[in-house]
């Protein structure tokens, strides 16, 4: 009897037409790091008296589908989280490198369809209606560059057979901590000891009453932008920037020597005025818990930019 492992495990994902109906073609191999993504249906316990001191049989209740994916920070699979998050992409060129360009502020995003396969089981499980919820990473100095997104889906149908068919393959380059760099206002800013950014959709469930107890659909409401940034100190920019209550821009962007990039643009990035502790004879330390809001220009909150030699998202 084969047993499951993670090694052998695969995913696929397209991009719905129909909300919650999977394609019948159209699917990418993503590669993945590990994924949480699944549907459960939990159990009420019987509330009835009278039938002596054993329990009744449960009750089911709804069916929740929902997870996190976590992926590398890659030149061409990452544009799906991308699209996923922002919606449709503007992307220029003639040819080859193309330049996809994500903004947020859109009010509509794009459902996908995710399979998740053990083909030794074999075990293939077909997410649909799934919405990106929350992408966040870090940035630091070291260590395998990887991002989560938090999914919110709308159901699970488990076969013995793939339905992704046979899913197209990009070709991987990953990007690396050692590849970024951040700046402020167009500048380096020096003395980051590492940083988070989080993007949140803040995806609003529609629970309606149906009866395979599936939700509706997963509506966008007022995006968030939050991270924070731990900084060296060394100079008194950030804390009179925080002081005064005036926002500034941050990017933060991979540039790998074949010339594919990826940069994350904050347009009005706030900081909150830190605590500065001095903890004992080393280096002291700031810790900028930010938030983004939409800037007066460009309007809107964030840009992510990302070049490589796919042509459409």
């Amino acid at each position: 009897m084969a047993r499951a492992q993670g090694a052998r495990a695969q995913m696929a994902l397209a991009f719905e037409t129909v909300y919650g109906t999977p394609p019948v073609g159209g699917f990418t191999k993503m590669p993945f790091a590990s994924t949480s993504l699944g549907s459960e249906q939990p159990l009420l316990n019987s509330e009835l008296l009278g039938y002596g001191r054993d329990p009744l049989a449960p009750i089911k209740d709804a069916v929740t589908a929902d997870g996190d994916v976590v992926m590398p920070i890659d030149a061409e699979a990452f544009g799906f989280w991308l699209k996923a998050a922002f919606g449709d992409p503007a992307t220029t060129g003639a040819a080859a490198p193309w330049t996809h360009e994500f903004q947020s502020g859109s009010w509509t995003l794009p459902s996908m369809s995710i399979e998740t396969g053990m083909p030794e089981v074999p075990r293939y499980a077909m997410y649909s209606g799934c919405v990106l919820d929350q992408l966040s990473w870090q940035v630091q100095r070291s260590g395998l560059l990887t991002a989560t997104a938090r999914l919110v889906a709308q159901g699970e149908t488990i076969a013995t057979t793939t339905g992704a068919g046979t899913p197209d393959e990009l070709a991987l380059q990953r990007f690396g901590h050692f590849n970024g760099a951040i700046s402020r206002n167009g500048s380096a800013l020096g003395n980051v000891v590492s940083a988070e950014i989080t993007y949140a959709n803040n995806l609003d469930r529609i629970e309606t009453i149906r009866s395979d107890g599936r939700i509706d659909g997963a509506d966008p409401s007022i995006a968030a932008l939050t991270g924070r940034i731990e900084v060296r100190f060394a100079d008194s920019t950030l804390v009179a920037q925080a002081i005064n209550g005036d926002p500034c821009e941050i990017s933060f962007a991979y540039v790998l020597p074949s010339g594919e990039s990826f940069t994350f643009t904050v347009h009005a990035v706030y900081l909150p005025r830190p605590r500065i502790e001095i903890s004992g004879p080393q280096g002291v330390q700031a810790t900028f818990d930010w938030q983004a809001a939409k800037a007066a220009s460009p309007a809107r909150m964030c840009t992510a930019t990302l070049i490589n030699d796919i042509e459409a998202y």
